[in-house]
């Protein structure tokens, strides 16, 4: 009787979260004739929803655009922050405190507070409607939390490795390359799942750098494609649905490593 109420309280949370995406899966698998009940389950599954949103919306396009800059951003991301948090978390002089801070005070720095001198600076050296431009830019925005999700776990690694692969003569690129960053999987899927969704779903940054229709994203995509259908609202589901499928399967395949990772760095740090 004692946990009653948490088992409530989970099953309420529960249900507050599977509404909304029931009712995005009813109507994208209804015909816009059914629509007169969005809550009612649709007799038949109707797919001509998609093949309207992929062609109406150019999801085609923008899925490639997306793939693109979210793929070269985790890549760089996941090179440069654990390259740099593995001497910002060994060696503990002044100068990587300080480095360490700085790289932290960052996250508390809103995009949209430099939004303008960053598009200035984008349009200066002609970046606009360019992946290069864009990939950079979230990488810099990412840098700080991968920092600090990196240098949290590589601190829960025993120094005692490092020590033992330097007797090996190992020097400390190798010492991370080939000890280090194999042992980081777990914190890797972490920051692959929250920070690639970040990136994936990027709205802010998109809609100004990437003005081209060739060169446009899945949310600007998907943000035209809305207002111009919004009496569609199967068409408008259907694309929504789509839009969210690659980031979910990314999360199954590393549930087992994300929870991991999450848990490490919860009880070792």
């Amino acid at each position: 009787m004692i946990r009653l109420p948490k088992y409530i309280a989970a099953l309420l949370i529960v249900i507050v979260h599977i509404i909304p995406f029931y009712l995005l899966v009813n109507m994208a698998f209804k015909p816009s004739s059914d629509l007169s009940s969005k809550w009612a389950p649709s007799s038949t599954l109707f797919f001509g929803n998609f093949v309207d949103a992929w062609e109406r919306a150019g999801l085609d396009t923008a899925l490639i655009n997306n793939v693109i800059i979210t793929v070269c951003t985790m890549l760089l991301g996941i090179l440069f922050g654990s390259m740099a948090s593995y001497p910002l978390s060994r060696y503990k002089s002044k100068l990587n405190q300080v480095v360490y801070m700085v790289c932290i005070s960052c996250l508390v720095v809103p995009g949209l507070t430099i939004l303008v001198p960053l598009y200035r600076l984008v349009v200066d050296v002609g970046g606009v409607n360019t992946h290069w431009a864009i990939i950079l830019v979230h990488v810099t925005f990412i840098l700080p939390m991968t920092i600090f999700l990196y240098a949290g776990f590589v601190s829960s690694i025993p120094k005692e490795l490092d020590e033992a692969a330097l007797i090996d003569g190992c020097n400390h690129f190798e010492i991370f390359y080939r000890i280090i960053f194999p042992l980081l999987k777990p914190i890797t899927a972490t920051v692959v799942i929250i920070l690639g969704m970040q990136v994936w779903n990027d709205y802010q940054f998109s809609v100004f750098f990437l003005q081209n229709v060739h060169y446009r994203t899945i949310p600007v995509a998907l943000s035209s494609f809305i207002s111009q259908f919004q009496s569609n609202i199967s068409w408008v589901a259907a694309g929504c649905l789509i839009a969210m499928m690659p980031m979910t399967i990314i999360y199954m395949f590393f549930q087992k490593y994300f929870i991991k990772g999450m848990a490490d760095g919860a009880i070792k740090g």
